[in-house]
Protein backbone atom coordinates (compact mmCIF):
# COMPACT_ATOMS: atom_id res chain seq x y z
CA UNK A 1 0.00 0.00 0.00
CA UNK A 2 1.25 3.74 -0.96
CA UNK A 3 2.10 5.73 2.36
CA UNK A 4 1.63 9.66 2.15
CA UNK A 5 5.36 11.25 3.22
CA UNK A 6 3.64 14.42 4.14
CA UNK A 7 1.24 15.73 6.33
CA UNK A 8 -2.71 16.45 6.16
CA UNK A 9 -3.56 12.73 6.07
CA UNK A 10 -7.09 13.96 7.43
CA UNK A 11 -9.00 11.04 5.51
CA UNK A 12 -7.55 8.38 8.08
CA UNK A 13 -6.76 9.96 11.26
CA UNK A 14 -9.11 11.95 13.58
CA UNK A 15 -8.72 15.59 13.25
CA UNK A 16 -9.75 18.66 15.02
CA UNK A 17 -6.97 20.98 14.18
CA UNK A 18 -4.60 20.68 11.53
CA UNK A 19 -0.96 21.59 11.85
CA UNK A 20 0.60 19.11 9.80
CA UNK A 21 0.19 20.78 6.74
CA UNK A 22 1.68 24.70 5.87
CA UNK A 23 -1.51 26.77 4.01
CA UNK A 24 -2.57 30.34 5.03
CA UNK A 25 -4.51 30.36 8.15
CA UNK A 26 -7.29 32.53 6.81
CA UNK A 27 -8.57 30.05 4.58
CA UNK A 28 -9.08 30.36 0.90
CA UNK A 29 -10.11 34.32 -0.65
CA UNK A 30 -13.58 34.26 -1.14
CA UNK A 31 -13.12 35.29 -4.37
CA UNK A 32 -11.22 32.12 -5.40
CA UNK A 33 -14.46 30.44 -3.86
CA UNK A 34 -16.42 32.10 -6.17
CA UNK A 35 -14.37 31.45 -9.05
CA UNK A 36 -14.47 27.57 -8.47
CA UNK A 37 -18.45 27.90 -8.18
CA UNK A 38 -18.16 29.41 -11.62
CA UNK A 39 -16.16 27.58 -12.74
CA UNK A 40 -18.85 24.63 -12.97
CA UNK A 41 -20.32 26.32 -15.80
CA UNK A 42 -17.50 25.24 -18.11
CA UNK A 43 -16.87 21.61 -17.39
CA UNK A 44 -18.05 20.59 -20.60
CA UNK A 45 -14.76 22.38 -22.08
CA UNK A 46 -11.14 21.07 -22.17
CA UNK A 47 -9.21 23.59 -20.04
CA UNK A 48 -6.51 25.78 -21.66
CA UNK A 49 -3.72 23.57 -22.33
CA UNK A 50 -1.43 26.56 -22.36
CA UNK A 51 -3.11 28.70 -19.15
CA UNK A 52 -2.83 31.73 -21.42
CA UNK A 53 -4.99 33.79 -19.36
CA UNK A 54 -3.23 32.93 -16.34
CA UNK A 55 -0.17 33.02 -18.05
CA UNK A 56 -0.88 36.84 -19.46
CA UNK A 57 -2.17 37.77 -15.83
CA UNK A 58 1.02 36.85 -13.92
CA UNK A 59 3.05 38.16 -16.34
CA UNK A 60 1.55 41.86 -15.64
CA UNK A 61 1.68 41.24 -12.06
CA UNK A 62 5.23 40.12 -11.56
CA UNK A 63 6.45 42.05 -14.89
CA UNK A 64 7.89 38.88 -16.06
CA UNK A 65 7.60 38.17 -19.79
CA UNK A 66 4.96 35.61 -20.61
CA UNK A 67 8.13 32.98 -22.35
CA UNK A 68 9.79 32.40 -18.92
CA UNK A 69 6.38 31.39 -17.28
CA UNK A 70 5.00 27.32 -17.19
CA UNK A 71 2.29 26.76 -15.63
CA UNK A 72 1.20 23.01 -13.60
CA UNK A 73 -0.94 20.64 -11.36
CA UNK A 74 1.21 21.58 -8.50
CA UNK A 75 5.09 22.31 -7.69
CA UNK A 76 4.95 19.16 -7.51
CA UNK A 77 4.32 17.94 -10.41
CA UNK A 78 6.64 20.64 -12.00
CA UNK A 79 9.46 18.90 -9.57
CA UNK A 80 8.67 16.11 -11.52
CA UNK A 81 8.54 16.94 -15.07
CA UNK A 82 11.80 18.81 -14.44
CA UNK A 83 13.58 16.18 -13.56
CA UNK A 84 12.54 13.68 -16.38
CA UNK A 85 12.79 16.62 -18.95
CA UNK A 86 16.64 16.92 -17.74
CA UNK A 87 17.24 13.74 -17.32
CA UNK A 88 20.34 14.07 -14.40
CA UNK A 89 22.62 11.80 -13.84
CA UNK A 90 24.06 13.44 -10.46
CA UNK A 91 21.79 15.88 -8.35
CA UNK A 92 22.60 17.35 -4.89
CA UNK A 93 20.64 18.41 -2.46
CA UNK A 94 20.53 19.48 1.23
CA UNK A 95 18.65 17.30 3.89
CA UNK A 96 16.45 17.51 5.49
CA UNK A 97 14.47 18.94 2.92
CA UNK A 98 11.23 18.47 0.79
CA UNK A 99 10.57 15.00 0.15
CA UNK A 100 9.71 15.38 -3.73
CA UNK A 101 12.97 16.00 -4.40
CA UNK A 102 14.61 13.12 -3.36
CA UNK A 103 11.41 11.31 -4.99
CA UNK A 104 11.46 12.81 -8.63
CA UNK A 105 15.43 12.08 -8.93
CA UNK A 106 15.22 8.59 -7.69
CA UNK A 107 12.64 8.17 -10.68
CA UNK A 108 15.00 9.21 -13.05
CA UNK A 109 17.61 6.82 -11.82
CA UNK A 110 19.88 9.80 -11.10
CA UNK A 111 22.21 9.38 -8.05
CA UNK A 112 21.78 11.84 -5.70
CA UNK A 113 24.40 13.06 -2.81
CA UNK A 114 23.11 14.54 0.29
CA UNK A 115 24.40 17.89 1.80
CA UNK A 116 23.54 17.40 5.26
CA UNK A 117 22.00 20.51 7.28
CA UNK A 118 23.95 19.90 10.87
CA UNK A 119 21.87 20.57 14.13
CA UNK A 120 25.44 22.15 15.65
CA UNK A 121 24.96 25.03 12.80
CA UNK A 122 21.31 25.52 13.30
CA UNK A 123 19.97 23.43 9.81
CA UNK A 124 21.82 26.56 8.01
CA UNK A 125 23.59 25.72 5.15
CA UNK A 126 26.95 26.79 5.26
CA UNK A 127 29.37 28.13 2.68
CA UNK A 128 30.83 24.69 2.30
CA UNK A 129 27.76 23.52 0.27
CA UNK A 130 30.19 25.67 -2.84
CA UNK A 131 32.72 22.73 -2.36
CA UNK A 132 30.04 20.00 -2.99
CA UNK A 133 29.54 21.92 -6.30
CA UNK A 134 31.88 19.67 -8.58
CA UNK A 135 31.93 19.29 -12.67
CA UNK A 136 30.22 15.96 -12.37
CA UNK A 137 26.76 17.43 -11.05
CA UNK A 138 23.81 18.63 -13.32
CA UNK A 139 20.90 19.49 -10.84
CA UNK A 140 20.90 20.95 -7.69
CA UNK A 141 17.64 21.45 -5.42
CA UNK A 142 17.33 23.77 -2.92
CA UNK A 143 14.76 25.54 -0.99
CA UNK A 144 14.07 28.84 -0.01
CA UNK A 145 13.05 29.25 2.80
CA UNK A 146 13.38 25.30 3.78
CA UNK A 147 11.47 23.14 4.86
CA UNK A 148 10.88 22.03 7.25
CA UNK A 149 13.25 24.39 8.98
CA UNK A 150 11.54 27.87 7.72
CA UNK A 151 15.36 29.14 7.67
CA UNK A 152 16.09 31.14 4.53
CA UNK A 153 19.54 31.11 2.74
CA UNK A 154 21.97 34.03 3.21
CA UNK A 155 21.48 36.56 -0.31
CA UNK A 156 24.99 36.07 -0.42
CA UNK A 157 25.57 32.92 -0.30
CA UNK A 158 22.72 31.96 -2.75
CA UNK A 159 24.54 33.96 -5.43
CA UNK A 160 27.62 32.54 -5.03
CA UNK A 161 25.56 29.01 -5.33
CA UNK A 162 24.34 30.45 -8.71
CA UNK A 163 28.07 31.46 -10.11
CA UNK A 164 29.40 27.86 -9.02
CA UNK A 165 26.45 26.36 -10.78
CA UNK A 166 26.92 28.59 -13.70
CA UNK A 167 30.12 28.50 -14.23
CA UNK A 168 29.93 24.51 -13.82
CA UNK A 169 26.93 24.40 -16.42
CA UNK A 170 24.38 22.93 -13.51
CA UNK A 171 21.10 24.26 -13.51
CA UNK A 172 19.79 25.19 -9.54
CA UNK A 173 16.34 24.62 -8.72
CA UNK A 174 15.49 27.05 -5.79
CA UNK A 175 12.00 26.31 -4.15
CA UNK A 176 10.50 29.05 -3.02
CA UNK A 177 6.89 28.06 -2.40
CA UNK A 178 6.83 29.83 0.75
CA UNK A 179 8.29 32.77 0.09
CA UNK A 180 5.26 34.44 0.15
CA UNK A 181 4.89 34.28 3.76
CA UNK A 182 7.99 36.06 4.53
CA UNK A 183 7.98 39.82 6.24
CA UNK A 184 9.79 41.18 2.48
CA UNK A 185 9.81 38.75 0.08
CA UNK A 186 11.38 41.12 -2.61
CA UNK A 187 14.34 41.30 -0.59
CA UNK A 188 14.89 36.85 -0.78
CA UNK A 189 13.30 35.88 -3.96
CA UNK A 190 16.23 35.32 -7.07
CA UNK A 191 13.62 35.91 -9.23
CA UNK A 192 15.23 39.45 -10.82
CA UNK A 193 18.14 37.04 -11.37
CA UNK A 194 16.38 35.16 -13.72
CA UNK A 195 17.65 36.53 -16.96
CA UNK A 196 21.56 36.62 -15.66
CA UNK A 197 21.15 32.83 -14.78
CA UNK A 198 19.46 30.85 -17.60
CA UNK A 199 20.20 27.88 -15.38
CA UNK A 200 17.92 28.82 -12.74
CA UNK A 201 14.55 27.64 -12.20
CA UNK A 202 12.01 28.70 -9.78
CA UNK A 203 9.62 27.18 -8.37
CA UNK A 204 6.26 28.68 -7.23
CA UNK A 205 3.02 27.18 -6.14
CA UNK A 206 -0.60 29.13 -5.31
CA UNK A 207 -1.27 26.47 -3.07
CA UNK A 208 0.58 27.66 -0.03
CA UNK A 209 -0.24 31.38 0.47
CA UNK A 210 -3.95 31.35 -0.78
CA UNK A 211 -5.03 27.87 1.18
CA UNK A 212 -5.97 25.83 -2.33
CA UNK A 213 -4.21 22.63 -2.44
CA UNK A 214 -7.39 21.25 -3.32
CA UNK A 215 -7.28 22.53 -6.72
CA UNK A 216 -3.13 21.72 -7.19
CA UNK A 217 -1.79 24.93 -9.21
CA UNK A 218 1.98 25.99 -9.52
CA UNK A 219 3.80 27.45 -11.51
CA UNK A 220 8.04 27.66 -13.09
CA UNK A 221 10.12 30.63 -13.89
CA UNK A 222 12.73 30.26 -15.81
CA UNK A 223 14.49 32.50 -18.66
CA UNK A 224 15.75 29.52 -20.91
CA UNK A 225 12.74 29.16 -23.37
CA UNK A 226 13.72 26.25 -24.74
CA UNK A 227 14.12 24.05 -21.46
CA UNK A 228 10.27 25.21 -20.31
CA UNK A 229 9.82 24.20 -23.20
CA UNK A 230 11.16 20.69 -23.05
CA UNK A 231 9.62 20.37 -19.46
CA UNK A 232 5.87 20.97 -20.78
CA UNK A 233 6.49 18.29 -22.84
CA UNK A 234 7.22 16.06 -19.81
CA UNK A 235 3.55 16.81 -18.95
CA UNK A 236 0.45 15.68 -19.97
CA UNK A 237 -1.89 17.69 -21.94
CA UNK A 238 -5.11 19.77 -19.93
CA UNK A 239 -2.83 19.48 -16.46
CA UNK A 240 -4.19 22.75 -15.05
CA UNK A 241 -8.33 22.11 -14.72
CA UNK A 242 -10.29 24.88 -15.64
CA UNK A 243 -11.28 25.73 -12.17
CA UNK A 244 -7.53 25.82 -10.94
CA UNK A 245 -6.96 28.52 -13.69
CA UNK A 246 -9.98 30.10 -13.00
CA UNK A 247 -9.08 30.34 -8.73
CA UNK A 248 -5.50 31.34 -9.87
CA UNK A 249 -7.02 34.17 -11.93
CA UNK A 250 -8.86 35.43 -8.78
CA UNK A 251 -5.93 35.07 -6.31
CA UNK A 252 -3.85 37.18 -8.27
CA UNK A 253 -6.11 39.85 -6.91
CA UNK A 254 -5.77 39.17 -3.29
CA UNK A 255 -2.81 42.00 -2.33
CA UNK A 256 -4.54 42.62 0.70
CA UNK A 257 -5.51 39.21 1.50
CA UNK A 258 -1.87 37.95 1.44
CA UNK A 259 -1.06 41.37 3.45
CA UNK A 260 -3.18 40.44 6.39
CA UNK A 261 -2.02 37.00 5.93
CA UNK A 262 1.82 37.96 6.49
CA UNK A 263 0.85 40.20 9.55
CA UNK A 264 -0.95 37.42 11.12
CA UNK A 265 2.07 35.15 10.49
CA UNK A 266 4.81 36.92 11.81
CA UNK A 267 2.59 38.11 14.90
CA UNK A 268 1.71 34.49 15.79
CA UNK A 269 4.61 32.78 14.76
CA UNK A 270 6.27 34.91 17.36
CA UNK A 271 3.97 33.89 19.99
CA UNK A 272 3.73 30.16 19.48
CA UNK A 273 7.54 30.10 19.39
CA UNK A 274 7.82 31.62 23.40
CA UNK A 275 5.01 29.29 24.37
CA UNK A 276 6.61 26.01 22.82
CA UNK A 277 10.11 27.33 24.36
CA UNK A 278 8.41 27.95 28.00
CA UNK A 279 7.27 24.55 27.64
CA UNK A 280 10.65 22.93 27.41
CA UNK A 281 10.69 22.43 23.24
CA UNK A 282 13.73 23.35 21.24
CA UNK A 283 12.39 26.07 18.78
CA UNK A 284 14.39 27.15 15.87
CA UNK A 285 14.09 30.72 14.01
CA UNK A 286 11.87 30.15 11.55
CA UNK A 287 11.04 32.52 9.00
CA UNK A 288 7.99 30.93 7.15
CA UNK A 289 4.51 29.96 8.29
CA UNK A 290 5.32 26.98 10.14
CA UNK A 291 7.96 26.06 13.22
CA UNK A 292 10.37 23.57 13.28
CA UNK A 293 11.31 22.31 16.83
CA UNK A 294 12.74 19.14 18.89
CA UNK A 295 10.99 17.36 21.65
CA UNK A 296 10.42 13.92 22.84
CA UNK A 297 9.61 11.05 20.67
CA UNK A 298 5.74 10.01 20.52
CA UNK A 299 4.97 14.03 20.99
CA UNK A 300 2.56 13.48 17.23
CA UNK A 301 1.00 10.62 18.28
CA UNK A 302 0.14 11.94 21.65
CA UNK A 303 -1.50 14.46 20.38
CA UNK A 304 -2.67 12.92 17.63
CA UNK A 305 -5.23 11.52 19.83
CA UNK A 306 -6.63 14.22 20.93
CA UNK A 307 -7.19 15.21 17.57
CA UNK A 308 -3.93 17.46 16.60
CA UNK A 309 -1.56 16.71 13.73
CA UNK A 310 1.65 18.16 13.77
CA UNK A 311 4.22 16.70 10.81
CA UNK A 312 6.40 13.78 12.76
CA UNK A 313 9.46 15.08 10.70
CA UNK A 314 11.75 11.48 11.67
CA UNK A 315 11.08 10.61 7.98
CA UNK A 316 13.21 13.73 6.34
CA UNK A 317 16.63 12.35 5.34
CA UNK A 318 18.67 13.32 8.49
CA UNK A 319 16.71 13.60 10.96
CA UNK A 320 15.62 11.08 13.51
CA UNK A 321 12.25 10.66 16.09
CA UNK A 322 11.91 13.80 18.09
CA UNK A 323 11.94 16.25 15.42
CA UNK A 324 8.80 18.17 14.19
CA UNK A 325 7.00 20.49 12.19
CA UNK A 326 3.82 22.68 13.33
CA UNK A 327 1.87 25.51 11.01
CA UNK A 328 1.29 28.75 12.38
CA UNK A 329 -2.19 28.88 12.43
CA UNK A 330 -4.90 31.73 14.04
CA UNK A 331 -4.46 32.63 17.39
CA UNK A 332 -7.57 30.51 18.94
CA UNK A 333 -5.75 27.02 16.69
CA UNK A 334 -2.48 27.62 17.92
CA UNK A 335 -3.39 27.83 22.01
CA UNK A 336 -4.78 24.66 21.25
CA UNK A 337 -1.67 23.15 19.61
CA UNK A 338 0.59 24.82 22.95
CA UNK A 339 -1.96 24.45 25.73
CA UNK A 340 -1.67 20.53 24.76
CA UNK A 341 2.10 20.28 24.40
CA UNK A 342 2.58 21.54 27.94
CA UNK A 343 -0.09 19.24 29.31
CA UNK A 344 1.72 16.59 27.37
CA UNK A 345 5.32 17.22 28.15
CA UNK A 346 4.14 17.32 32.21
CA UNK A 347 4.33 13.66 31.23
CA UNK A 348 7.72 13.20 30.26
Amino acid sequence: MRQNPHGGDIYTKKCRVDFSVNVNPLGAPESVKEAVRKSAESVEQYPDALCRDLTRALSEKEQLPEENILFANGAAELIFALTQALRPKKALIAAPGFAEYEAALSAAGCFIRMYPLQKEKGFLLQDDFCDDLTDDLDLVFLCNPNNPTGLTIPQELLLKILDNCRERNIYLVLDECFIEFLPEPEKVTMQGKLDEYPNLLILRAFTKIYAMPGLRLGYLLCSDEDLLDRISRSMQSWNVSIPAQMAGLAALNEDAYVKEARELIGKERAWMKAELEKAGLTVWDSCANYLFFEGPKGLAARLEKGGILIRDCSNYPGLADGYYRAAVRTHEENQILTEAVSQILQWF
